[in-house]
């Protein structure tokens, strides 16, 4: 069976959602704290004398946190990776007795799924302490404008305190940047990051188990929806590990001995992912090059007609409905909270047009709030 990053997309998901709770405690914490007392002539200096009390719920949300995801990471990363070598077992399942049992060998594998769990572990952990800052200071934002907005005369205080938590609850957790230097809130964050790595836990799995196997070459599938960056690798031969840089090698025929085959190989593996293939979005599988057996790729799956930059617009789309999800959970008055279920409803009337002329499938987990615990 070919393997692709998004095999195991569904066990990134259990992650991703620990922080998305995490977020959305943060913002009811947040939100119950300042509306409390809001009638009392003494509501700033109740708030500030309370930040004590903030403080203390959020780390309790961040500890937490951080024994649930550091469960849930190990799970995940291990549940790719056999994914992975179960995805090569059955590719060379067919072929000769020799391959398919080495390929079948039980493999050490608990330190390469401990090392590629502990760097998850590290990067998102690294998260931990801008969930209490960033609580910390709207609190104190909101307090500040809202005390403020009276003695400008320009708005209440509730009118106030509404706009500045409207504001974090469509933003969430921020100051997340990636290396290509993009900015992430902490749930989409956690999510790519979670991603690209049960991603490489499970290539890195179908790779090992070629290895044991023999195979050193691999070849990448004409995938629909593709993006430039993945472009140029579609129907390439690739080595399996080895220098980078094209070439023509000589290699065995996979079931003939002595007969040899001449193939030409676009590149190593490691060359091509460094360029960008296989990333958390990549829509493109690595299989198994056997020299003499595999043939070209045929054409170009019909599984929609939508073309990369739609699939990202729909990506857009499904993050703008959660935020405005978010915007509504953190409302402190009911015309804030329906303005953003409005929004949420005209959201996910630009994905029905989208879906309905592209034929991309619909995906609601997507589109979904995990609950705060």
């Amino acid at each position: 069976m070919p393997i692709s990053t998004d095999m195991a997309e569904d066990v990134a998901a259990a992650v991703s959602t620990l922080y998305e709770q995490a977020e959305l405690a943060l913002i009811e914490k947040v939100t119950t704290a300042l509306a409390q007392g809001f009638d009392s002539p003494l509501w700033a200096e109740l708030k500030l004398a309370a930040v004590g009390n903030l403080r203390t719920a959020i780390e309790e949300i961040i500890a937490v946190l951080q024994v649930d995801a550091a469960g849930a990471i190990h799970t995940a990363v291990a549940e790719a990776y056999e994914r992975g070598q179960q995805a090569a077992v059955a590719e060379l399942g067919a072929l000769a007795v020799g391959q398919a049992a080495a390929a079948a060998t039980a493999l050490p594998t608990a330190s390469v799924v401990d090392r590629l769990a502990a760097a998850l572990v590290q990067e998102t952990g690294a998260t931990h302490l801008r969930i209490l800052r960033a609580g910390l200071d709207v609190y104190r934002q909101v307090v500040a404008e809202a005390s403020a907005a009276p003695l400008l005369g320009v708005q209440t205080r509730r009118q106030a305190a509404s706009r500045a938590l409207a504001k974090f609850s469509a933003r969430g957790v921020t100051g997340f940047v990636d290396k290509s230097g993009r900015a992430w809130n902490l749930t989409s964050y956690t999510e790519m990051a979670t991603r690209s790595a049960v991603g490489r836990a499970a290539v890195q799995a179908h790779t090992d188990r070629l290895a044991a196997a023999g195979v050193d070459l691999v070849v990448v599938s004409d995938s629909p929806e593709e993006c430039e960056r993945c472009r140029p690798w579609e129907g390439k031969v690739l080595r399996r590990e080895g220098p980078a840089g094209a070439g023509t090698v000589e290699v065995e025929h996979a079931t003939e001995d002595d007969r040899m085959v001449r193939v030409r190989v676009a590149g190593s593996l490691d060359e091509a992912r460094g360029a960008g293939l296989m990333h958390p979005n990549c829509r493109h599988r690595l299989s198994a090059y056997l020299p003499g057996l595999t043939r070209p790729a045929g054409p170009k799956a019909d599984r929609s007609r939508a073309t990369y930059e739609q699939s990202q617009q729909q990506r857009y789309l499904e993050r703008q409905v959660r935020r405005w999800k978010r915007e509504a959970a953190g409302a402190i008055d009911d015309d804030k909270k329906a303005a953003a279920n409005a929004k949420v409803r005209a959201y996910q009337s630009r994905i029905r047009d989208l879906v309905a002329e592209t034929g991309l499938s619909r995906k609601s987990r997507r589109e979904q709030l995990a609950r705060a615990r």
